[in-house]
């Protein structure tokens, strides 16, 4: 009969991601994460097999996270809610929002993935693309070029640079921000789209 585990994968992945968001992606190390959790350095080897299988881990969880409500959303066909769902949820989650919008996932996680994360990377990407594809048609009738670059801006692009000042900053972003962000959507897609 095995021992009962004192730790599991979910507590280290939240204690790399607070490190990560809170003092960068290099000083989120497996001894750093064994401390703030109070576990043994062997705990963290026994659950990830390196610190960039520990990051990815982090990444996936923070991409799911924020992908889940901004998809239901173009799902339902209201691409003015999923543009709003990045200043909201920057609010809602600061320290994902820092790993999410200010590295690449190439800066958490560098080198080979298992093929079990690469899969998870090809499904969370191929749901996005499959999610904006559909709504892109649904509110065009077509998904041209012109009309999947019109609503990528809309969507992702406007709300990122209207965000990504204040988590530089380490503040939230301001009640306004969702204004300019209604008032370039109605620009650039019109109001019934």
């Amino acid at each position: 009969m095995g021992r009962n585990a004192h730790f599991n994968n979910e507590q280290f992945v939240d204690a790399a991601l607070k490190i990560a968001a809170g003092q960068g992606p290099a000083a989120m190390t497996i001894a750093a994460v064994a401390r703030e959790v109070g576990a043994p350095v062997g705990s963290v080897y026994h659950r990830f097999l390196s610190r960039d299988m520990l990051l990815a881990e982090v990444w996936l969880k923070v991409v799911s996270s924020f992908q889940e409500a901004f998809l239901q959303a173009l799902q339902k066909g209201k691409g003015l809610d999923a543009a709003l769902h990045t200043p909201r949820w920057v609010r809602q989650y600061p320290a994902e929002a820092r790993i999410l919008l200010l590295y690449r996932r190439e800066e958490l996680a560098a080198g080979d993935w298992q093929d079990d994360l690469k899969e998870r990377v090809l499904r969370i990407k191929c749901t996005l693309e499959d999610g904006m594809n559909d709504y892109v048609k649904r509110a065009f009738g077509k998904a041209g070029r012109e009309e999947r670059n019109r609503t990528v801006y809309a969507l992702i692009d406007v709300p990122y640079a209207a965000v990504i000042r204040y988590i530089r900053q380490g503040v939230k972003p301001p009640r306004d921000v969702d204004d300019y962000i209604r008032q370039t959507y109605s620009a650039i897609m019109g109001r019934e789209k």
